[in-house]
């Protein structure tokens, strides 16, 4: 494991090649990022490829009959990166099937994945460039993780924050099934926004995360009550948004995600999974996020 800091004197970011992605996002002396804890949640902003989420039973099928057998979220967040880039304000790192072939018995498509991460005044951008290395189309899916402190500083409380949307949502939600790890999509949950706010609670996350399975909002903030002090996640790339924490942790992550945990009308059949992306042999899709302290 190697670790890494860009700084640009307004943002201060540090990396790791453990999981290929960040691990701190200090702006003028604040920890914006969860620091993790071994006994809540140990990630902090850990990639989702290639799956977001989890497969009925950790297994699907290709179309072709190939058998893809994951964990939650897949492997990627697991593996040691490499370094691939790295440059004023910019880094990237890869992590590729040819250095890890033991990953192709789990997804059976050779891929080459970069992480890339860019400092933009008060900004970090996050693309995820995901190659095609086979000669057959590949399916897959890709999403970020975040976690971010809440509260921001000391003597605050965590309900002393909200969540702004920049758009009006839907006022029923698909539902998690915390004892699978899958989604009802029939059964649909009331929306606990307020307008476009979603004022956070340790309780709103007793029973499950909280899942935009149809989403309008480009944009979400995390902001104390009457405050701008906070930051802003952009996903113009993303369909899904998953919001998230333990009842007993000091975080919210704010997850764009490409595709979803398998939902109850959905089959097992890995294609026709919301979301699912191709790429073509030798093709790079990318998808983008983006981080602006506020």
């Amino acid at each position: 494991m190697a670790e890494f800091v860009l700084d640009n004197g307004t943002l201060r970011v540090g990396f790791t090649t453990a999981g290929g992605s960040f691990t701190s996002l200090v702006s003028q002396g604040r920890e914006y990022l969860w620091q993790g804890d071994p006994a809540v949640w140990s990630g902090q902003a850990p990639v989702c490829f290639p799956i977001c989420g989890g497969l009925r039973d950790d297994v699907a099928q290709t179309r072709s009959g190939k058998q893809i057998k994951l964990g939650r979220h897949g492997f990627a967040r697991k593996q040691e990166w490499e370094l691939a880039e790295q440059g004023e304000g910019t880094i990237a790192f890869r992590l590729a099937s040819a250095e890890h072939p033991e990953l192709l018995e789990q997804f059976p498509f050779p891929f080459t994945l970069v992480a890339r991460y860019a400092l933009d005044g008060a900004k970090l951008q996050v693309s995820y460039e995901v190659t095609n290395e086979g000669d057959e189309d590949m399916p897959f899916f890709i999403g970020g993780h975040p976690g971010f402190a809440c509260p921001l500083d000391e003597g605050e409380g965590y309900s002393d924050y909200e969540l702004r949307f920049d758009a009006d949502e839907s006022a029923t939600l698909c539902t998690a099934v915390p004892s699978t790890g899958l989604i009802d999509v029939e059964n649909r949950s009331a929306n606990p926004m307020i307008g476009r706010m979603l004022p956070l609670t340790h309780e709103l996350f007793d029973f499950a995360e909280t899942i935009f399975d149809v989403l309008n909002s480009r944009t979400v903030d995390l902001v104390k009550k009457g405050e701008e002090k906070g930051l802003r996640v952009a996903f113009p790339d993303f369909p899904y948004l998953i919001i998230w924490s333990k009842p007993e942790g000091d975080f919210v992550a704010i997850e764009p995600w490409g595709g979803l945990s398998t939902c109850s009308d959905e089959s097992d059949v890995f294609e026709d999974k919301r979301g699912c992306l191709t790429a073509k042999p030798g093709e790079t899709v990318v998808r983008t996020f983006s981080i602006e302290i506020l």
